[in-house]
């Protein structure tokens, strides 16, 4: 006689609630920013995402630094631009939801073609190697223009065949959903992959290959593999920006894009999975917004980068998750006034710096427009020395400030990490 045994294994609701939420602000953001240019960037957040989501299964899940990400979703971008390009003469009869898929399997046709070859190298090797291979194809789409259509790029019409229950793809709105359901599938397919056995052995190559290699597996193939698929996802972003811009220019497989991917993904968190969501919105907020505010903002930028890889190594995700495991024992609410002084005291150093960085950028780009910038709504000369000192002034001071304020923060932090190691020694022991 046989017993029969059943087991329940509840819903993860904390995860079903996440990503309900996740669905619905995808699907009401363009209701609450419903400007022509809210919506493009919220377009741009989307394709942002799906980027640096594939880029962080290298750097992230894999431990492989990769300089030359962009290859594959500019490479995307172009056969999509062209299999467009085809549908529209006539050539091809392909629906334009479908595009995306075409840049994605480009992606992968490449990542599969050079991967081969820098997946042979982990570490450095593989860096530079991915650098050179970035380099190469920057260098062919400026050389091969039957292809790549030089400096000029290459443009279409999205607005292709039948329209399919009224959707053309012309308005702004209809593209933004096409590519908040790529989002939120990509999202969900690449955080799948993370609970497969290949997305948990590619963690245990980035810690440890050697042991990886002892217990049986190739590691040099699971990071080919993990690097075609990053190559896939990478090439669906590509292809949805061909539908967004409807133009393709060599800058998509640069070394800027790429730096991007790495610099954004990095800003966000690279060791949490939710941490390259936050770097794509970064990064569309400071390519499209920050840059229209100042020509300083890459210099910003790279002060930013080198204050999180000094402070915060882990990211913003990490911060998140650090506070969020404060709260859990009860002890944020007594870091609010700890929080407030060091960012008001941080935003009274950024006010001095940037009122000197606006005004050496003045001088030398701006000399024709005279001695004054307005900065903060205040107006400053760059040529007076008041200006100049009270600039410094308010910067010095502001960092004498937040270095007093950041060494009392750091011993109630230092207490609290204290008191939650002791009660986690407790709970384990009851």
């Amino acid at each position: 006689m046989t017993t029969a045994y059943y087991s329940f294994k509840p819903y993860n609701v904390g995860r079903w609630i996440i990503w309900s939420l996740f669905a619905l602000v995808l699907i009401f953001a363009p209701q609450v920013f419903d400007s022509n240019l809210s919506i493009s960037m919220l377009a741009q957040m989307g394709i942002a995402i799906i980027a640096c989501l594939s880029y962080n299964m290298l750097l992230g899940q894999g431990g492989m630094l990769s300089f030359g990400h962009a290859v594959y979703t500019g490479l995307g971008s172009y056969v999509a631009i062209h299999t467009l390009l085809r549908v529209s003469d006539g050539l091809m009869s392909l629906p334009v939801s479908l595009i995306p898929l075409v840049g994605g399997l480009a992606g992968l046709f490449f990542a599969m073609l050079f991967g081969y070859v820098t997946t042979k190298k982990a570490g450095t090797p593989f860096a530079m190697i991915t650098l050179g291979i970035g380099e190469l194809v920057f260098a062919m789409s400026l050389m091969f223009s039957d292809f790549f259509g030089g400096e000029a790029g290459i443009s279409a019409d999205r607005v292709v065949g039948e329209p399919f229950l009224g959707i053309t793809y012309g308005p702004n709105i209809q593209v933004y959903y096409l590519i908040a359901v790529y989002t939120f599938i990509s999202v969900a397919l690449m955080y799948a992959f993370t609970r497969t056995p290949l997305g948990r052995i590619i963690n245990a190559v980035r810690d440890n290959p050697e042991r990886v290699e002892f217990i049986g597996y190739n590691t040099q193939m699971v990071r080919y593999l993990v690097f075609m698929i990053a190559g896939f996802f990478a090439g669906i972003a590509g292809g949805l920006a061909a539908i967004q811009f409807e133009i393709v220019t060599a800058e998509v497989v640069g070394p800027i894009r790429s730096g991007g991917y790495l610099l954004f993904t990095f800003l966000g968190g690279a060791t949490f999975f939710f941490g390259p969501i936050i770097g794509g919105v970064l990064m569309v907020l400071a390519f499209v917004l920050f840059s229209e505010i100042t020509k300083a903002w890459l210099l910003y930028l790279g002060l930013i980068f080198l204050f999180m890889v000094m402070y915060a190594p882990g990211g913003i995700a990490s911060l998140i998750m650090m506070n969020l495991r404060v709260a859990m024992f009860g002890r944020l609410r007594e870091l609010w006034v700890s929080y407030l002084a060091l960012g008001t005291t941080a935003l009274v150093f950024l006010v001095g710096a940037g009122a000197m960085i606006e005004m050496v950028y003045h001088l030398q780009l701006n000399t024709a427009l005279g001695d004054e910038v307005r900065f903060l709504g205040v107006t400053l000369n760059a040529r007076e020395t008041s200006s100049w000192f009270g600039s410094v002034f308010v910067a010095l001071t502001g960092l004498g400030l937040f270095e007093l304020t950041r060494h009392h923060f750091r011993r109630q932090w230092a207490e609290i990490q204290t008191y939650i190691e002791k009660e986690i020694k407790r709970r384990e022991t009851t």
